[in-house]
């Protein structure tokens, strides 16, 4: 194997990105400057919602996120399990059990979003649990299985250790494989927590890698992720179809091209 052929060694994000990820409040701005706009996003059929926040951050971090899904006619969901710092047994079966007991109350699927770490967790629990769950959309996940794509694995580490009772459990060691379910991962290459590549999933029949310009921190209220998130979730349950760029859509999202 030569160097061209050899699989790309993965990284964290280049210094520089990680300095200017303050820019999510130029994002966070710009979120409150459209937020009339994006109320006139596909509205929803009025099903449920979880979203799960990243590492390190609470249901705050969520909530201008959760408010337009409730203006787009939809039953959003913060996790409330406060501050995702460690991963558990018992924060995942609390995890599972949000889960069981919003798809019984409302009697639908649910669709899942998780930013970060966050949509590590909504896709391992969709594996545990396809039936209950219509969709799952991450946004920024580092959803490949080396930890060395993103800058947080040694405080992520010395929280959590090398292997949470869960990975030892035999659970949390596929993280590429998408859960049987329409999956969709929202991502930047300019991305300053998880390396872009870390995030990508392999294509599939309900897989999708949707590219947009945002910073990891301001993911959860970009206007471009908003509106990606809005197309996906409207659609009809059981009529998944790949996000399509067309129009004004092909200055908001770009592709991806690995060198």
């Amino acid at each position: 194997m030569n160097a061209a052929t050899a699989p790309r060694q993965a990284s964290p994000p280049h210094p520089l990105l990680t300095l200017v990820e303050g820019r999510a409040v130029l994002e966070y701005g710009s979120f409150i400057a459209l937020r009339g706009l994006l109320g006139m996003l596909p509205k929803g059929d009025g099903h449920a919602v979880i979203v799960l926040p990243g590492f390190m951050a609470t249901d705050r971090s969520t909530a201008p996120m959760r408010r337009l899904l409730t203006s787009l006619n939809y039953e959003p969901h913060g996790w409330g399990l406060g501050r995702n710092v460690r991963i558990d047994l018992d924060r995942e079966r609390a995890m599972q059990d949000l889960l069981c007991h919003t798809a019984e109350t409302s009697g639908r699927k649910v669709s899942l979003i998780g930013w970060s770490l966050g949509g590590v967790f909504a896709r391992e629990i969709a594996k545990a649990h396809p039936d209950k769950v219509r969709q799952v959309i991450s946004l920024g996940s580092p959803i490949s299985d080396d930890r060395n794509h993103s800058n947080a694995r040694k405080l992520f580490e010395m929280l959590n250790g090398r292997e949470p009772a869960p990975i030892k459990e035999g659970r949390y060691r596929n993280l590429s494989e998408a859960p049987p379910v329409p999956t969709t991962s929202i991502l930047t290459k300019t991305d300053g927590v998880v390396g872009w590549r870390g995030s990508v999933q392999a294509a599939g029949k309900q897989t999708e890698n949707i590219v947009v310009h945002a910073s990891h921190v301001g993911l959860g209220v970009n206007p471009a992720v908003m509106v990606a998130i809005a197309d996906r979730l409207a659609q009809p349950e059981g009529q998944w179809k790949p996000f399509a760029k067309r129009g004004l859509r092909r200055l908001l999202f770009s592709d991806i091209r690995d060198a």
